[in-house]
């Protein structure tokens, strides 16, 4: 990962592109996945690693991956239209991990079928449970971090659905959210390839609780360290397309290049 970008799409109009984008995520689709058999290893245990390559790729020689893009849930169809304008513009390709990876629960309700059921098998063990949830959620989280650190670039959909207005300072209500930023934050900064002089680099379930009189909701709130993601707005996506739309045929460079020259990056004094 080189740089981090929070983007507040208000005026950007993407109405169009959500079905575009949705199109470009159907090369990573590789049909079924494999039923938990495959993976049982001559002891009786389950082979992890195999499991989070298979289910949780993070490499694919069909496309180039560019960009990371860190979303809401509920901004699932906002994120595939934001991915398929910069395909449209720069011919970058994003990742979206709810479009590639959206079968980890099926992956959970194999393992907990398998190997969770109560002998009345109506019922759940609560502790299996929290442990297999636990392994596929740390194979979910250590493959994320992975494509992050892949991806050149990580833009984080700044939303009401993402995060909660406070008066201290930035929460989400979400993990994953709070896990791909904080990853963000402490990830290595890998300069491109293709750069030739040096640059600066930026530091960077919902369960419910039953009692006798109420059902209480489990929330938990994170703050969210935002400020090494610039802040990218309408405006700036638009002048960003402007500028490597006018460039003359051949292109010459990256896209991605243009939008660190409009945003560049500002030594914090000391």
């Amino acid at each position: 990962m080189f740089r981090g970008f929070q983007i507040q799409l208000d005026t950007l109009d993407l109405s169009s592109l959500s079905e575009d984008g949705q199109g470009v995520y159907d090369i990573f689709k590789t049909g079924m996945k494999p039923f938990l058999d495959k993976y049982i290893m001559p002891g009786g245990a389950l082979d992890g690693s195999k499991i989070q390559d298979d289910w949780f790729p993070t490499d694919n020689t069909e496309l180039q991956i560019d960009c990371f893009i860190s979303h809401a849930h509920p901004d699932q169809k906002l994120a595939i239209a934001f991915a398929a304008w910069l395909y449209d513009k720069f011919d970058i390709v994003a990742f979206i991990d709810s479009c590639i990876w959206g079968h980890a629960d099926e992956l959970l309700k194999q393992i907990d079928n398998e190997y969770c059921r109560n002998e009345s098998a109506d019922t759940y063990n609560y502790a299996k449970r929290n442990q297999s949830t636990a392994h596929v959620h740390l194979m979910l989280n250590n493959a994320l971090a992975k494509m992050m650190d892949n991806c050149e670039c990580v833009f984080f959909l700044r939303t009401p659905q993402s995060t909660l207005k406070d008066i201290v300072g930035t929460k989400t209500g979400s993990p994953w959210i709070y896990s791909e930023i904080s990853t963000s934050q402490i990830i290595r900064k890998k300069v491109p390839p293709r750069t030739t002089t040096t640059r600066l680099v930026e530091n960077f379930a919902a369960t419910r609780l039953m009692s006798e009189k109420e059902k209480k909701e489990l929330k938990v709130e994170y703050f969210l360290e935002l400020d090494h993601l610039a802040a990218l707005s309408d405006q700036d996506l638009e002048k960003w397309a402007k500028l490597w739309s006018y460039m003359q045929l051949p292109k010459v460079g990256h896209p991605l290049d243009k939008l660190y020259e409009i945003k560049p990056v500002h030594r914090k004094s000391t």
